[in-house]
């Protein structure tokens, strides 16, 4: 997806209209769309608030379009005039927000609503993680590990969805009625915004993709590697649909924050994965195509990085704990096979989402 520009110049297409929206999912929805549509990543997002005066952390971005409730007035303002609206836009925006707020609860809503308290356990409005200093003004070096800090972990999405706008409804539909969206990954039934997942290599289920390190000691920083599920310091995981089966792999760090795996296609750590913080929806070494592997009702899949075309699997084809993840030739071997699990979103020691109060 390419960029719309630094939010000064007319977009060359009208942006995604709210007006169609009447459960706090399809707000939020909507409000995914205009993202996708502004062309912004949440850390351009965060800095274009911040010289609008308004203070808007690229967690608390995630955060919200994560959730199926209601974001919070603050954040609509703050978060609309960010992606480049005008005025009267915000203003629209703000109305319907106001609206679904105000509105009697539907069986939709309802419905909507049930599911996410049952799977959250969150409040109808998102808070605010707070200020995060901005970025340092000179860029990292290309391969040097650059998660930004966060407050903690992200909430989003709970398991249930009802009535979720799909994002092609929302930019090129506004005047029909709201449709649920089509399976974003084929054999996966994961939401239209997202949603949280550990990945197991199918041979060894015991253990997930997770945080690492290079064992032959030529890369030193993160990469993904298979570690044990039950490791409590481990990355969440987030898989946020790009397109048709294709999704960026988001790592929530309890301490670095939010981080995309990315394919090194050279140097010292070629082809094996590292998490970044520079996450972009355009970036074609952070996007991976899942496929189904073999029988249909096997529920298996392979995921191949879109920059290649090639296939994620072990190193060496390795069963031990810290074997990295790497791409390398699609050759159907065992250890390009993966389960994909979704999962409620995480929690705190308190039993909340990190967000909620």
């Amino acid at each position: 997806m390419g960029q719309k520009g630094d939010g000064c110049a007319e977009p060359p297409e009208e942006s995604p209209q709210p007006a169609q929206a009447r459960t706090p999912a399809e707000f939020t929805a909507a409000l995914r769309a205009l993202r996708l549509w502004s062309g912004l990543t949440y850390r351009q997002i965060e800095g274009k608030a911040t010289a609008h005066a308004d203070t808007l952390p690229s967690s608390t971005i995630a955060t919200t379009l994560g959730r199926v409730t209601l974001p919070r007035e603050q954040f609509v303002d703050a978060f609309t005039r960010a992606c480049g609206l005008g005025h009267e836009e915000v203003r629209e925006w703000l109305e319907v927000r106001r609206r679904i707020a105000t509105a009697p609860p539907t069986s939709t809503a309802a419905s909507a609503s049930e599911s996410a308290s049952a799977s959250a356990s969150t409040s109808d409005e998102t808070d605010d993680d707070g200020p995060v200093a901005p970025p340092p003004g000179a860029p990292a070096p290309v391969r040097t590990l650059r998660w930004r800090r966060a407050a903690g972990l992200l909430a989003a999405a709970g398991i249930g969805l009802a009535g979720t706008l799909g994002v092609s409804s929302l930019l090129h539909e506004p005047s029909t009625p709201a449709a649920l969206p089509a399976m974003p990954v084929t054999g996966l039934r994961m939401l239209a915004v997202g949603s949280w997942a550990q990945i197991h290599p199918a041979r060894t289920p015991g253990l997930c993709l997770s945080e690492g390190k290079d064992r032959t000691g030529r890369y030193e920083t993160a990469v993904a590697a298979q570690r044990p599920c039950t490791e409590a310091a481990l990355p969440q995981m987030f898989l946020e649909p790009l397109g048709k089966d294709l999704v960026q792999i988001q790592w929530h760090h309890p301490k670095y924050g939010i981080g995309c795996l990315t394919v090194l296609p050279n140097g010292p750590g070629r082809d094996l994965l590292e998490p970044r913080d520079d996450c972009a929806d355009d970036d074609r070494t952070q996007q991976f195509r899942i496929e189904p592997f073999g029988p249909p009702a096997r529920d298996r899949f392979r995921i191949r990085p879109v920059v290649t075309g090639r296939c994620l699997g072990l190193r060496h084809q390795d069963t031990e704990d810290g074997a990295e993840v790497v791409q390398g030739r699609c050759s159907g071997a065992t250890d390009q096979d993966f389960l994909i699990e979704l999962t409620p979103p995480p929690r705190t020691a308190a039993g909340r989402t990190p967000s909620s109060r």
